[in-house]
């Protein structure tokens, strides 16, 4: 039942009409066609062994000391094509599989004897709204599955997938695309030297400092392997970049490594990257564990020669990073360490000259098995659901969310989430399990969980979903603080296809909070078109959505928050397009939003 409110609609109106009817008109950029040739075979190149750096030792978990790499500094607005793709590819599909080096890894878990909170369930009223702003995105390119993440600022979103970047004003028009590597012309990260095979890239948007940051792993032969990354200048991505290619070939003991399915947080003092290690060469374990790369933000900022350092953090796999929204004095991992437990690692003065790297189980959690089937859909075969791993970790304020796919007992994949409450520590309380839950409506799979929370403690979600009555689409939930504890509401779908789609279908989706209010949630997912994949890029709240100060009630006083916002040209108030104008339909939107009411 919508929660009762005063009669301010009127009120809304009549500012709406005291507005003149302002702004400007879009138009999409150019568009070029997909480049072909003989880079388009996407060969993978390699350099001889005595033109390459040395392994990095690890000893005892940790390097023996901060490496330095120069920065390449490059302006996308000198690019001679701005947008280098724009329709989907038409020819042949490659996968990251076909290219990198054999690997696997034990992905048992064990399960401890302890007892775990009760599991909380799908239900009550939908609990999120969308925005109204979606667009199509990245389309089929020459690799599958896309692995979509997105970075949102401001006023610019940046998409990327397997070998590919774009970005988008925020109503979705265009401004720039190119390949990663070298089969561009030129390449986003070519300017430092990277090839003609980038996989596995992540991005977000740093609040604290209003930068784009995106990060692609390398890999050629036996031999050579990076980590590059890439820090805007400035809250538009078009123009400056300070690039940077950071060799990631690492020896342990007798054998040497490469980096694989990378995790991407921040703090206010740094940027993580972590990876499974997978053997390159030498003798020793197959798999490594994982690697946490501290790069110091400081440099980073102002192009100059950018510090890291490694740690390799026991034996769990599939390590993510932690997107921190708050002051902590430590940056936050998380691994599964058994079915029914996970561990929270930390890093302490990660960017002193000897940082120091610790651990705690965190149990209560019920016992939850990778999924058993693959998921089925209208039209097509069965989608890859991957397996049990977490797929990202978000924190804010002394919370900690993050979530995975898990078997049901009627053989479907649902999705689990975690909240766990930090407690300070290392410095203070050990972590502790405050809730889970499970989206799990039965005959049907939820997997690719992504999760995040606004500056009201409300969680927002977005996965996969299909079954074999519908196609795969993109679906949303949330939860208000005052909903039960492990209550997730009941999913909203943003987007679907219209074709059937087969085999690997990805590795993640991805969620990121807006920088101009901190509560409108984003999200990338993917769903099939008759060409291939097409990934697409929307938005939603979590709760009421007039709630403009958070009190779970709309009345006068939120009304006044939103009007006081428009006044002074908050970016917040800026709600409809054409975005970066505040306007008419600004107001307009926000009436609809309000007249809504609360689910």
């Amino acid at each position: 039942m919508a929660t009762p409110r005063p009669a301010v609609s009127a009120l809304l109106a009549a500012c709406a009409a005291a507005l003149a009817l302002t702004g400007c008109s879009t138009s999409p950029s150019p568009m070029a066609a997909t480049p072909v040739g003989p880079d388009a075979t996407w060969t993978r190149p390699g350099r001889p062994a005595d033109m390459l750096p040395q392994p990095l030792p690890i000893v005892d978990g940790r390097a023996a000391r901060w490496e330095t790499v120069e920065p390449v500094v490059m302006d996308t607005r000198d690019f001679p094509v701005q947008v280098q793709f724009s329709d989907p590819w038409d020819g042949p599909i490659g996968t990251n599989k076909d290219h990198l080096p054999a690997h696997s890894r034990d992905k048992s878990l064990l399960t401890r004897d302890i007892p775990a909170l009760p599991e909380g369930v799908t239900g009550g009223d939908p609990r999120t709204t969308g925005t109204g702003i979606g667009f199509e995105a990245i389309a089929q390119t020459p690799w599958s599955p896309p692995d979509p993440t997105l970075a949102v600022g401001p006023s610019h979103i940046v998409e990327t997938v397997n070998q590919a970047i774009a970005w988008y004003r925020r109503d979705g028009t265009l401004e720039f695309s190119a390949p990663l590597g070298s089969p561009g012309s030129p390449g986003f990260f070519e300017g430092q030297g990277a090839g003609n095979f980038t996989f596995d890239p992540k991005c977000f948007y740093d609040h604290e400092t209003g930068r784009f940051v995106v990060t692609v792993l390398e890999v050629y032969g036996s031999t050579e392997a990076y980590i590059d990354i890439a820090v805007s200048d400035d809250s538009d991505p078009n123009g400056v970049w300070y690039k940077y290619r950071t060799w990631a070939v690492i020896q342990i003991g007798g054998a040497t490594y490469w980096v694989d399915y990378p995790g991407f947080g921040f703090d206010q003092q740094a940027y993580y990257v972590t990876g499974n290690l997978f053997q390159l060469a030498g003798s020793g374990p197959g798999f490594g564990g994982p690697l946490i790369r501290i790069f110091d933000k400081t440099p980073l900022l102002s192009g100059q020669p950018a510090t890291f350092f490694d740690f390799v953090a026991g034996a769990d796999g599939s390590m993510q990073a932690a997107t921190m929204h708050g002051d902590s004095q430590v940056p936050y991992f998380v691994t599964r360490s058994a079915s029914n437990a996970l561990r929270i690692w930390t890093v302490t003065d990660p960017v002193s000259p000897s940082p120091s790297l610790g651990s705690i189980e965190v149990t209560g959690l019920a016992s939850a098995n990778s999924p058993s089937s693959d998921a089925p859909n209208l039209g097509g075969g069965t989608l890859d659901t991957l397996d049990g791993r977490l797929m990202n970790v978000h924190w804010r304020d002394g919370n900690l969310y993050t979530a995975h796919a898990i078997n049901a007992a009627d053989n479907t994949t649902r999705a689990r989430w975690y909240h766990i409450a930090t407690n300070g520590w290392p410095f203070g309380p050990a972590p502790t399990l405050v809730q889970q839950g499970n989206i799990d409506l039965p005959g049907v799979h939820y997997f690719f969980p992504a999760i995040a929370s606004d500056k009201f403690g409300r969680v927002g979600m977005v996965m996969a979903r299909s079954s074999a009555s519908e196609r795969a689409s993109v679906y949303v939930s949330g939860r208000s603080p005052t909903d039960p504890l492990g209550q997730m509401s009941e999913p909203v779908q943003l987007a679907i296809g219209n074709a059937g789609a087969n085999g690997r279908w990805g590795d993640y989706f991805d969620i990121a909070l807006d920088p101009n209010d901190d509560r409108t949630f984003w999200v990338v997912g993917q769903y099939a078109r008759p060409f291939g994949w097409q990934t697409w890029i929307g938005g939603f709240l979590a709760g009421c959505a007039g709630d403009e100060n958070g009190d779970g009630v709309l009345n006068f006083f939120d009304v006044a928050e939103y009007i006081g916002k428009y006044s002074q040209g908050n970016p917040a108030a800026d709600l409809a397009p054409p975005f970066g104008t505040l306007d008419f339909f600004d107001v307009v939107s926000y009436i609809d939003r309000y007249n809504q009411g609360c689910p």
